[in-house]
């Protein structure tokens, strides 16, 4: 929902891989602002980083399924921008409607600001990274009301892996409190594909609790390009629901590069020859 995941040829290629990157970014953030507008694929938790300052990182499943009930497919997006030091601004939602049975998901609509309290291990840093995520919680789609989101997440990274901790607390956006406490482990960093973990518990007061458990993997393509799928078995009231996730994280720089130009085309933040 960032350094979510640790995060191209002939000038022909690079052109046009710049001006497919163009299309598909605006066709998602189109979407997202289409949608009654922080996640970490193929999470429901985050990490404590943020992406680069002047990059875009974009989580994308573009279907994957649930059952609580009738089985039905599930697409969501999150988009995030570094837009200063430490600082990153997370847009997200999901366009579906989904029955309450289906309990919390892993992308709710909203707009959030992330900043890195302590910068850490994902940093490049010694010690644990400390983040905070805040902001307004959006209409579901075919729902109305407004709430708000707050969340603490410490992350930490061993040899053998590392831990993320989420704790939120929550306004829904029909005005119920929300708790919700998150555990994610994954497998060493160096690992091209690394196995992935969580565990949460949510709990909507006096409305709902949700108990749900993920396994997957991530494959680290490279530092701005990531695929991930897992499977999640959770209880909603005590209720059985399942889930299949697979989608991709990719990120590409926007901000302006301060040269001066000189005649012909310039693309300097691509690679591209003036």
């Amino acid at each position: 929902m960032a350094s979510r995941q640790n995060r191209v040829g002939n000038p022909n290629g690079r052109l046009a891989g710049l001006v497919g990157g163009i299309r598909l970014a605006a066709a998602v953030v189109t979407c997202l602002f289409a949608w009654p507008a922080a996640a970490y694929r193929p999470f429901d938790g985050t990490d404590a980083g943020v992406a680069d300052q002047g990059e875009v990182e974009i989580e994308f499943q573009p279907a994957g399924a649930f059952s609580a009930g009738p089985t039905k497919p599930l697409s969501e997006a999150v988009f995030n921008y570094g837009f200063a030091d430490r600082w990153e601004l997370v847009l997200q939602g999901t366009a579906q409607v989904l029955p309450e049975a289906a309990g919390p998901l892993s992308v709710s609509n909203g707009a959030f600001l992330k900043y890195v309290l302590v910068p850490g291990v994902l940093q490049g840093k010694q010690g644990p990274s400390v983040a905070t995520e805040f902001g307004p919680l959006l209409p579901p789609a075919g729902g109305s009301g407004v709430g708000f989101s707050w969340t603490g997440i410490v992350s930490q990274r061993w040899e053998w892996g590392t831990i993320h901790l989420n704790t939120a607390t929550n306004l829904t956006p029909d005005h119920h409190g929300e708790l919700f406490f998150d555990a994610i482990i994954e497998g060493p960093n160096e690992w091209k594909v690394r196995p992935v973990f969580e565990f949460y518990s949510d709990s909507v007061i006096n409305q709902q609790q949700t108990y749900s458990a993920l396994a997957g993997a991530i494959w680290q393509v490279n530092d701005k390009l990531s695929f991930d799928a897992a499977f999640r078995h959770a209880l909603v009231n005590g209720h059985a629901v399942n889930e299949i996730r697979a989608g991709l994280t990719f990120a590409f720089k926007v901000e302006k590069d301060a040269t001066p130009a000189k005649p012909g085309v310039t693309f300097g933040n691509w690679g591209l020859s003036r």
